[in-house]
Formats: structure tokens, C-alpha cells, sequence
């Protein structure tokens, strides 16, 4: 069985939730403290053991691309200037792995976004995750987690949580026959089902990892929820044809499209921030103190 060493990453949306920022900025570069929310997934990735990641981009590309490249005049200024640790922040994005990029053309929904990378996937077994999702789990990576429960089973695995039942209408629910630890085998997985038909609150939140034959069920799809080609739809398939599994995950999920969630991640990356936080959540106390 082939290693996972691939990873793609679609971040081909409006960022409607973040307008008007996002009509110029690609919501992907949104920032945590100082860093985008797309490089701390892409780092996530390469903590995982990924050496290739492909980006499913849409508009204004060339802002993500460049984030990614080099800056030969920065970097020569920062040098010159002995300001080496903003010199280290910078040349790393352009050296965590091989970098590739697609175009979306237009949105016909994740699992077409999946296909926009199919030549670069080839046949083996790769990551998915989705740019809405920053994922905190510093020893022990998302990916990783998945990549371990492929590797033993041989099979397509989902990244999942259970949410309240009452969210589950808003991701998607997975039905599963059996239990093994944070392994659940699926039966069937629903988008967006209504609250009525919820029969799981088991729900996938932006990780994958998937096997080869996914390509081929991927390109058979049918459109599904709101006209789209649905990763969802696929799954399904998968699950009742080939076997897949749910992974109930260990990380904090921040959802980077969600204000809230944006407001979470800055402020939980913060608190983290060995140069920040003793100011910072003095700053907090203080503040929580004057609301009371």
C-alpha cells in the first residue's frame, strides 16, 4: 500500500461571510496573530508527513501563489538589515514542501474541486483538507491521526466530531455499524440531512484521507445538494461499495469561516504565544473585569 504523501487543499471560495475584506483578499490569508490561516494547514500537512500539496485556488490566486514563493528583494533587505528571525518567517512558507496550484474555474462544489487535482493525485492515496478548518493539535496533527488509521486499515477515512445534534444539519452525519476506539466503521454518510433524519451525531469536518479509487467514484457523481458535485455523495458510495471509517479526531477546530471562529483562533493562538500571552491575557482579565 502506497504512503500518503500528497495533500490537496481547495480553497477556491467566495468568503462571502467575510466581505468585504475577502473582495480583494483571498479568505485563506486571513491571519492568525501573524501567520495565514492557509500556512498553518499547509503546515499541518507537512507535520503529517506530506511532501507535495497541491492548492485548488480561485479567484485572485496570485496572492496565495505568492505567499508561497520567494521574495528575493525582502529577504535581501532583511538579511542586510541582520533581522534574522523575520528573514527565518519568511523563507519558510517557500520551503515546507513542493508547491502546485489549480484553477477552479467555477464552483461546482467540493468534489469538483478534488478533480481539479486529479492529474497531480495520480494513483495513490492522499489528503484532503478544506481551508475553512485550522486544526490545533501541536504533538499530534490531524492528518497524521488520519494517516495512521489509513494506513492500518486500508481504507478511506473521515475526520469527524461529534457536534450537537441540532448542528448536525449544517455538516453532514455519518452512520456507522462499530466502534474500535476513535474508529467508526461508516455505513452511510448524508449531507446536510434535516434535523428529522439525523440518525448520528457523527459529523466530517474538513479532513480526509483518501484512497485511490476515489478519483474514479468522484468523476461518476451526479449532481447533489444546492446542484453541486458533493465530496459527501462520494463518501457514501465509497462506504457502501469499497468500506471507509470515521476518525473522531483529537484537535481543537477553529472554523475560519465563521467570524466567531476567527475571533477564537486569534485569541487561543495568543494566549499560546510565549511573547504574547502573559501581556495578553493580563489585557484579557482586565477587560473581562470592566464588562463586569
Amino acid at each position: 500500500m502506497s504512503k500518503v504523501k500528497k495533500a490537496v487543499i481547495p480553497v477556491a471560495g467566495y468568503g462571502t461571510r467575510f466581505l468585504p475584506y475577502t473582495k480583494s483578499v483571498p479568505k485563506p490569508m486571513l491571519p492568525i496573530l501573524n501567520v495565514p490561516a492557509i500556512q498553518i494547514i499547509a503546515e499541518e500537512a507537512v507535520k503529517s508527513g506530506i511532501e507535495e500539496i497541491m492548492f485548488v485556488v480561485g479567484q485572485k490566486k496570485e496572492i496565495i501563489e505568492s505567499h508561497f514563493a520567494p521574495f528575493p528583494e525582502l529577504e535581501q533587505k532583511l538579511e542586510q538589515g541582520k533581522k534574522y528571525e523575520f528573514l527565518q518567517a519568511v523563507k519558510y512558507p517557500e520551503t515546507m514542501a513542493k508547491f502546485y496550484f489549480a484553477v477552479q474555474k467555477t464552483q461546482r462544489g467540493t468534489a469538483d474541486a478534488i478533480l481539479t487535482a486529479k492529474e497531480f493525485v495520480g494513483n495513490e492515496p492522499f489528503a484532503v483538507l478544506f481551508g475553512d478548518d485550522v486544526m490545533y493539535n501541536d504533538e499530534y496533527p490531524v492528518t497524521k491521526q488520519l494517516i495512521d488509521a489509513y494506513e492500518a486499515t486500508g481504507k478511506t477515512v473521515v475526520g469527524c466530531k461529534q457536534v450537537p445534534l441540532e448542528d448536525v444539519p449544517k455538516y453532514a452525519s455519518c452512520e456507522y455499524s462499530s466502534v474500535d476506539g476513535r474508529l467508526y466503521k461508516m455505513t452511510q454518510i448524508i449531507e446536510k440531512p434535516p434535523i428529522e433524519q439525523v440518525k448520528s451525531n457523527l459529523a466530517p469536518l474538513g479532513r480526509y484521507v483518501l484512497s485511490p479509487n476515489m478519483i474514479a467514484i468522484l468523476e461518476g457523481l451526479k449532481p447533489g445538494a444546492g446542484g453541486e458535485y458533493q465530496l459527501t455523495d462520494g463518501l457514501d458510495t465509497e462506504a457502501k461499495t469499497n468500506g471507509a471509517f470515521a476518525y473522531d479526531f483529537d484537535a481543537i477546530r477553529y472554523d475560519m469561516g465563521d467570524r466567531l471562529g476567527f475571533l477564537k483562533a486569534n485569541v487561543e493562538y495568543g494566549l499560546r504565544d510565549k511573547k504574547l500571552s502573559e501581556a495578553f491575557r493580563k489585557y484579557l482579565e482586565e477587560l473581562v473585569g470592566k464588562a463586569k
